[in-house]
């Protein structure tokens, strides 16, 4: 069966605010979030080497995000089925005997809530805060979103105040500390140079420096429950620092003209769309499914 949803239309709420620059900011803490479920941060440690290449794999989330919202119905229809293809066989047995499955509706939903809450966070911290009919609007496109990526219409909570009771459930009785929590805030505190060309002696401060920030912003992003639950400390001091750092971005982004803060965005979906239909064009697109309800 084909799954169902729409993707976002332009000058959407979702197409102006998803795209921002300022969301790349919460990655490392959407990340942490999405790895302290157990499924995801067990298949994650067996499946990916995203320690060992993680800027590579930044990347790529990048263009398949990007792809989504910006790359029109056929190119988000055919990079969600990428999706579901490429977890297919993402499954295993944990550290502690569980078995698990990508495809299990209640993981594939919970990556897909950070990241509806990750657009939301992003304004709030460091630009202005959407309006509550603007998250509204946000959320449905969103829910869209996750309809389009296989998820069903059960699946999702049927508004914005659905969703929040949803999501404070699950950060409050379903993340847990693991390794793979570990794995990724080592890499954001000691960040590898994203290119081999580039000299160690110049990396080495400003990968501290910016390993440094990146951490700030991490630790200080995750909701107060997490952060307790991993033995996180949070100071007022370094509360401080990141509304200092805020309202830098915030004051930088306000010059910025609108649609440049989406350019990248589009212009990755304008790349993967385009590299996509020329292999469409040798090889047809499967895998176009729902997310299984009993997938085990």
């Amino acid at each position: 069966m084909r799954a169902e949803g729409r993707a976002p239309r332009r000058g959407s709420v979702v197409w102006r605010y998803f795209g921002d620059a300022r969301n790349m900011l919460l990655g490392p803490s959407l990340l942490v979030l999405q790895v302290a479920h157990p499924v995801v941060g067990a298949g994650v440690l067996q499946h990916s080497n995203y320690r060992d290449e993680p800027w590579q794999r930044l990347v790529r989330t990048y263009l398949s995000l990007s792809t989504v919202i910006y790359g029109g119905q056929r190119g988000a229809e055919r990079e969600a089925a990428r999706l579901r293809r490429l977890h297919e066989t993402i499954k295993g047995v944990d550290d502690q005997g569980r078995r698990y499955h990508a495809l299990h509706p209640e993981a594939y939903l919970w990556v897909h809530a950070t990241l509806v809450q990750g657009g939301v966070d992003a304004h709030r911290t460091f630009g202005h805060p959407l309006t509550d009919a603007q998250i509204a609007a946000y959320y449905a496109d969103m829910r869209q979103v996750g309809l389009l990526l296989g998820l069903r219409e059960h699946h999702l909570p049927a508004d914005w105040a659905s969703f929040r009771a949803y999501y404070d459930e699950r950060v409050r009785h379903r993340l847990e500390d693991n390794r793979a929590v570990w794995d990724v805030i080592d890499s954001v505190r000691h960040l590898k140079k994203p290119l081999a060309v580039i000299p160690s002696f110049v990396w080495r401060p400003v990968g501290a420096a910016a390993g440094r920030l990146a951490y700030l912003v991490l630790v200080g992003a995750l909701p107060e429950v997490l952060r307790d639950r991993l033995g996180l400390t949070w100071s007022a001091a370094q509360e401080r620092r990141l509304r200092r750092f805020a309202t830098v971005v915030c004051g930088t982004m306000a010059v910025v003209p609108p649609p440049l803060r989406i350019a990248g965005g589009r212009i990755a979906a304008l790349i993967t769309t385009t590299l996509a239909g020329r292999g469409e064009r040798q090889q047809p697109t499967t895998g176009r499914g729902q997310v299984a309800d009993g997938v085990s």
